[in-house]
């Protein structure tokens, strides 16, 4: 503490005695000279207030890296998810985990597809995507073999899922009905197959057939360190009849809702039609999903907010060994300075008064720490997600920032009340004494 400033003090306190709207001013005085003399104390114990804070800027450190990296990622897959399309609904077939282990797998049918169509207000776009092969197909391009997923579609499926040709055409109806061979690639597939830019008017082999692609869709990048473009695109009774599954087809149903305000209803009316048609028992489990990629952003956003919660939660609680390292400090502080502690209140400085000057430099150095703490924790968060092949960049959110900042300081402030009040509550007489 320094001398100079705390024999000041209490004169400077006597001489706003009287005067109107005293206590105010003797307040406004008191936190400035308070802060001016934590700032003083912490400067001319550089290094020992550095290792002091060393404990806050670790604890804020690690919470602001997992907090960037986990809201980083969050904010890439809640992009992709939109742009899958906001107003789009999906319906999929549904298998109770031990009906797949007993072999029996719930497809949707052929005849769904035209009841949803002609049975549900307040959609459009509909289309039917059929994956074809099981999963990935072998394709191949002269001496270059690729593998991708192949899906059989129609022409709304560009307008459902908001993805466009970036060179050539999309798939037409008239391709749909002539059951032509033609494909659109996906950008993976096309830089797998050492297709030129635009592959349009080339051949490409997928088993003992051959098709002419037309076609290449706009990149969409990758989700989960997954491509998203490694896929080729063929009409929709093309896809069947390549494969020759005409009868119960892995399908899947996807349309886009006109009104996202009904959304909702016209999830209910869909369910209710599916049901009606599968002939499901009123308390039978449904054997079909509608999902939405809003549904899904929404689903990831939450499980990603209560990871976040229970990581920081976790990591913060090395800001309380960083708390326990200011008091020890403070008390330190305090045995060292009672002497001046006790010139000062001989000279008539009140008790708040020292403890606010006591509790200000804990809190100073708690709030600094934390400072340093959110830089070194974007840093650090930013250095690993480099390191990490095609992780996002990470994202502080300023709600994170105000929390580390206000857990730090009110860390500062709880363990530096006993060291505050051990000072404040030194007699002068026996502080004086003290050698």
């Amino acid at each position: 503490m320094n001398t100079a400033s705390q024999t000041e003090a209490p004169a400077a306190l006597d001489d706003f005695t009287g005067e109107e709207g005293s206590d105010q001013r003797v307040g406004l005085y008191a936190l400035q000279e308070a802060m001016r003399s934590a700032l003083a104390s912490i400067r001319a114990h550089g290094l020992r207030s550095f290792l002091t804070m060393l404990g806050i800027i670790i604890g804020v450190a690690s919470v602001i890296a997992v907090v960037a990296l986990v809201q980083g990622l969050s904010s890439s897959i809640s992009r992709q998810f939109q742009s899958l399309g906001g107003n789009a609904l999906t319906v999929r077939a549904e298998t109770p985990l031990e009906d797949e282990l007993r072999g029996k797998i719930n497809r949707l049918r052929l005849t769904d597809l035209d009841q949803i169509k002609h049975g549900v207000d307040g959609i459009r776009h509909i289309t039917p995507i059929v994956a074809g092969g099981g999963g990935n197909v072998e394709i191949r391009n002269g001496p270059n073999v690729g593998t991708g997923v192949m899906l059989g579609t129609t022409s709304r499926y560009q307008d459902v899922q908001q993805s466009y040709p970036r060179y050539g055409r999309f798939l037409t109806d008239s391709d749909d009905d002539t059951r032509r061979r033609v494909v659109v690639l996906g950008e993976r597939l096309r830089r797998d197959l050492k297709l030129p830019a635009d592959p349009s008017g080339h051949y490409i082999q997928i088993g003992n057939e051959w098709f002419k692609v037309v076609g290449l869709m706009e990149p969409r990048g990758e989700m989960f360190g997954v491509s998203q473009d490694n896929y080729l695109l063929m009409p929709y009774h093309t896809a069947l009849s390549v494969t020759g599954v005409t009868d119960q087809p892995d399908l899947s149903i996807t349309f886009t809702v006109t009104d996202m305000d009904q959304a909702g209803a016209v999830k209910a009316r869909v369910s209710s039609l599916l049901r009606r048609a599968h002939q499901l028992k009123q308390g039978q489990a449904d054997d079909f999903i509608v999902e939405s990629a809003d549904s899904l952003a929404k689903s990831f956003k939450e499980i990603t907010t209560i990871v976040t919660l229970v990581v920081a939660g976790v990591v913060s609680i090395s800001l309380l060994v960083g708390g326990v390292g200011i008091m020890n400090i403070m008390l330190v502080s305090v045995t060292e300075r009672t002497r001046e502690i006790g010139i000062v209140k001989a000279l008539g400085a009140p008790r708040h008064f020292i403890l606010m000057q006591f509790l200000m430099e804990a809190v100073v150095l708690a709030m600094l720490g934390g400072l340093i703490g959110v830089a070194a924790g974007y840093g650090l968060g930013f250095g690993i997600a480099k390191l990490i092949p095609n992780f996002p960049d990470p994202t502080v959110p300023w709600w994170a920032v105000a929390g580390a900042c206000g857990f730090s300081g009110f860390v500062g402030m709880v363990f530096g009340i006993i060291p505050a009040s051990n000072a404040a509550g030194l007699a002068p007489i026996e502080a004086l004494r003290y050698e």
